[in-house]
This record gives structure tokens, C-alpha cells and sequence, in this order.
């Protein structure tokens, strides 16, 4: 396997590169059979790095801060992901893409607009990725119930902002979970962002 790394950071309406290489000796310390290699995000950069890639991950932007919605981070974020989308469609539209940069539930349509203006767009290859949602209420359900959150298994739906965040608790191995109990849990699942963030006091966003 071999894994292409491209590191954004956008400040005053400029894209800069940081800790590219740092970057890339971080991830290439996971312990599986692969190759990892570091590229400036220029065009020529991110033409080398996505070209016949088969999946392509996006996790740039700037993180948020305390008292910070992922809203706020649209007018910055937003303009990150549509840069980058415009490279995958021009170098690599086959490839499956998976958007993590927040707002997700923004940054995914803007990147489905983007695909669709370049006609390459294939609903089947593009991606909001929320697992972070499912761990969360895994996790939380676990310390409700005293079980393991390995094997709670928690569908939730929807998209990855506050309220549009639907965990199916009814659904999981405790249907039981009922009244303001539920309602402590639904609530946690939804913003568990805003802890992290809060806790982190402007340090950082959650993972």
C-alpha cells in the first residue's frame, strides 16, 4: 500500500505548507506493509500525489475553538476542500474520496458541486466520513451500561453538525435507554465535539 501525503493549512486567503515531511514520518510509523511519502501542495505536488490514487482522504482545515460552530468554520474550511476537489477531479476522479474537513455537512455537497461542474461526479465514490459519532456512542452507552464499547454497535444516521447528528439508540443492544437518560446520551452524542473542544481550550478539535 502505498499512502500520499499533501498537508494544508489556510491562513489570510493563502494556502501554506506545514510540517509536510513531520506529517509524513508521523503516519508512516502505522504498523502495516506500507510505503509513505510526502508532497508540497503545490499543483505540481498535488498532481503527483493524486494521480491513479484510489482513495483520497480529506482531513484539512483549521480545527475549532471554544465557542466555535463547525458553521464558523465554513468561510475557511469551505474554500480547502473546494481547492483540493478540483485537483481530485482533475487527477484522480475515479478515485473514492472521503471528506472529514468540517462543516462535513457543507464541505461534502460543495465537493459533490465541484465533481458535478467538472462532470466526473459518481454519488457511489463521494463520502462524509462520521464514524466518529458511532465510536462516541459506542462509548458512551458502554459507561451508561458498565459494558465494553467494543461490543456496543450504535447505527447512527444523518449528518455530523449538533442536531442532525441521529444516534438509533432504540436500535442498540439497549433499547431500554428511555426518558431523561436518553436524552443525557442523545445530547452528549450530538455535541461530544463541543466537550473536546471545551477541553482542549482552543489547543485543538476533536480527532
Amino acid at each position: 500500500m502505498a499512502l500520499q501525503v499533501c498537508n494544508f493549512s489556510h491562513r489570510h486567503g493563502l494556502c501554506l505548507t506545514y510540517g509536510i515531511q513531520g506529517v509524513a514520518a508521523d503516519i508512516s510509523h502505522v504498523n502495516t506493509k506500507s510505503t509513505v511519502t510526502g508532497y508540497a501542495p503545490s499543483p505540481e505536488g498535488l498532481q503527483e500525489a493524486l494521480s491513479g490514487a484510489e482513495v483520497v482522504l480529506i482531513p484539512a482545515g483549521v480545527p475549532r475553538k471554544p465557542g466555535m460552530t463547525r458553521d464558523d468554520l465554513f468561510k475557511t474550511n469551505a474554500s480547502i476542500v473546494r481547492d483540493l476537489a478540483k485537483a481530485v477531479a482533475d487527477y484522480a476522479p475515479k478515485a473514492k474520496l472521503l471528506i472529514i474537513s468540517n462543516p462535513v455537512n457543507s464541505t461534502v455537497p460543495i465537493t459533490a458541486e465541484v465533481f458535478k461542474a467538472k462532470s466526473v461526479y459518481d454519488p457511489k465514490r463521494l463520502f462524509g466520513v462520521t464514524t466518529l459519532d458511532i465510536v462516541r456512542a459506542s462509548r458512551f452507552i458502554s459507561q451508561i451500561k458498565s459494558t465494553n464499547p467494543a461490543n456496543e454497535e450504535v447505527t447512527v444516521v444523518g449528518g455530523h453538525s449538533g442536531v442532525t447528528i441521529v444516534p438509533l439508540i432504540s436500535q442498540s443492544n439497549h433499547p431500554d435507554i428511555s426518558g431523561e437518560d436518553l436524552d443525557k446520551l442523545v445530547y452528549r452524542i450530538q455535541f461530544g465535539g463541543d466537550e473536546v473542544v471545551n477541553a482542549k481550550e482552543g489547543a485543538g478539535s476533536a480527532v
